[in-house]
């Protein structure tokens, strides 16, 4: 009895390009709702969250019709050739709602750009008093709002914008216009003396400068982050107000995206089984998860080819990318249509079943008789059920979240940090797998836990100023945690089943998860508008990780050891 990897790699073009879509909706969506049509976190949160909302109810839906389905094609394969045409139509013409509104907001035609834009505006734009708490102490100091031209002049001349010279106006909104190109300056407000202190970077030499003078490093308030990123932010959200039409375009094309990739995901995902012999499903889907990581990080490296990531691209049309990534998509559609053979391979595997007498047998079901769970074992599934949506509460904001927060706040570029996450956690499932087999399953996630909430906390002190090499070292930690967490998280909440309840509890491990992912985008958007700030992103996730240890710790079922697995590759095994 072997596992065929060939057919298995093919089977798994399907998960591959779902990992692909998800990959690049995740990093460019919220970019779209915040910088272009101006939404703050909480409302850009609740759009994020839609995909958690639909699958609660359309995966299991959809698997369930798939199951019913007969066709000369097989089960599975309508479902993901109809359902990936559609998300790819609806995918790409998202980008042209997307390109109608930055053409309100970026007037690209002409010879202004958008800091010129908002430059001029000296009104309703202007005015806009701005979120964050550096702008508010200023604004504080006598309770009126400040234009974006005296808060500039503030922080470069400690003067306001009526005090300039002409000369300095020249000056500072040449300035403006290229602060993007200056992400790394920065700015010390002193409350006693109410006057700023301007730290410039040289990028030439390296240095950071206050005047003509050197100092050792910059302040703790980024120009960028606090100004430019609020007032973009403040003139697309008024430009929407205007009209609407792009927005409720663009709502209506990302819901249609979202359905149409939720018609085919439980399909695709139980093609596998359907066509593997059930002692080799544990390698199967080692190879089905390492193909949706591959289609993942494809996505990055195209991000970093197209700059997605860079600063200065916050603004760019997104229509190639995504072009690009739906061509990728449709090369594995192909590959899938021509390649599988879905009807013969699941014939060949139910005679080869017969053969070897590996027939499953259903458990008798006496009423009256089926197995309970005791108090304890009660307590300790409701644990990791809470464990696992505290956990995923925190780890989803992240990842809902951190394309925008790096882009804005930390000025890095957000995929090559992602790819080293995701790399860590693909090279961290054989040893974590035999970690589990050695010490139980709730030490491993215990352990993982605490990586994860290490790697969120450190990330709080990471400024624009940090080595990137710092980051890495964080997202690979994270990466880690999180590969240790999800390979021994649903293992302990099955082990709790009995045979004929398998499928309920993998139910309710789905619906914790899928829950938290709902709710998560939404509370930590609130928060950050709450806070003014994106910088309570990684505290937020912090907590929730870590009281998802304190719930696990008192877990005292569900940790029986796995059995020796006879091949490395079983303990790739992973269920998410």
């Amino acid at each position: 009895m072997k596992l065929n990897y060939k057919r298995t790699i093919l089977v798994g073009f399907a998960f591959f390009l779902i990992s692909v879509f998800w990959q690049a909706y995740d990093n460019i969506v919220p970019m779209m709702l915040v910088n272009k049509f101006g939404l703050n976190q909480t409302v850009s949160g609740l759009i994020m969250a839609l995909d958690n909302v639909l699958a609660l109810f359309m995966l299991p839906l959809f698997g369930t019709l798939s199951d019913k389905t007969k066709s000369k094609y097989g089960k599975r394969t309508p479902y993901v050739v109809i359902g990936t045409v559609l998300a790819i139509v609806m995918f790409i013409s998202l980008t042209f709602a997307d390109n109608m509104q930055l053409s309100k907001v970026y007037e690209a035609n002409d010879n202004a750009t958008f800091m010129e834009t908002i430059w001029e505006e000296n009104d309703e734009i202007a005015n806009l008093e701005q979120k964050s708490e550096s702008f508010g102490m200023f604004a504080s100091d006598d309770g009126a709002k400040i234009t974006t031209q005296d808060y500039m002049a503030n922080i470069v001349y400690n003067k306001d914008y009526a005090e300039l010279s002409s000369n300095e106006k020249l000056e500072l909104k040449a300035y403006f216009k290229d602060l993007v190109n200056h992400s790394k300056d920065t700015y010390t407000y002193d409350s006693e003396s109410k006057t700023y202190t301007f730290i410039s970077y040289d990028a030439e030499k390296d240095k950071f400068f206050v005047g003509d003078t050197e100092v050792q490093k910059g302040g703790s308030d980024n120009v960028y982050t606090n100004v430019v990123v609020a007032a973009r932010s403040a003139y697309a959200w008024n430009q929407t107000k205007q009209n609407p039409t792009p927005l409720i375009l663009f709502f209506a094309l990302l819901l249609l995206t979202l359905i149409s990739m939720a018609t085919f995901r439980s399909p695709a995902v139980a093609l596998m089984p359907d066509v593997t012999l059930k002692p080799l499903r544990s390698k199967g889907n080692a190879i089905i998860n390492l193909m949706g990581a591959a289609g993942g990080i494809s996505v990055l490296v195209l991000g970093m080819i197209f700059g997605t990531g860079d600063v200065k691209n916050q603004m760019m049309s997104y229509t190639f990318f995504v072009t690009t990534v739906c061509v990728i998509m449709l090369v594995a559609l192909l590959i899938f249509i021509f390649t599988v053979k879905e009807v013969k391979w699941a014939k060949e595997m139910e005679e080869e079943t017969l053969s070897l007498g590996l027939e499953e047998k259903e458990e008798p079901i006496v009423e009256g008789e089926k197995r309970k769970l005791s108090k304890p074992e009660l307590t300790s599934l409701l644990l990791i059920l809470a464990s696992v949506a505290l956990w995923y509460i925190g780890y989803n904001a992240v990842t809902s979240k951190y394309s925008l927060y790096a882009t804005t706040v930390l000025q890095k570029d957000y995929n090559s940090t992602l790819i080293i996450a995701q790399a860590a956690a693909i090279v961290s499932y054989v040893p974590v797998g035999m970690v589990a087999s050695k010490f139980g399953r709730k030490k491993t996630i215990l352990a993982g836990v605490l990586m994860l909430a290490t790697a969120f906390f450190s990330a709080i002190f990471v400024t624009p100023n940090s080595s990137i090499v710092i980051m890495y070292l964080i997202f690979a930690l994270a990466g880690i945690g999180w590969a240790t967490i999800n390979v021994n998280s649903f293992p302990m909440v099955v082990e709790l089943a009995s045979g004929s309840d398998v499928g309920k509890y993998t139910g309710y491990y789905y619906t914790a998860s899928m829950s938290a992912q709902v709710i998560t985008p939404v509370l930590s958007g609130l928060i950050m508008d709450m806070a003014g700030t994106m910088k309570v992103l990684f505290p937020y996730a912090s907590i929730f990780v870590a009281l998802a240890f304190v719930t696990m710790f008192f877990v005292k079922h569900g940790d029986s050891k796995p059995l020796q697995k006879k091949s490395a590759l079983e303990n790739f095994d992973i269920d998410d």
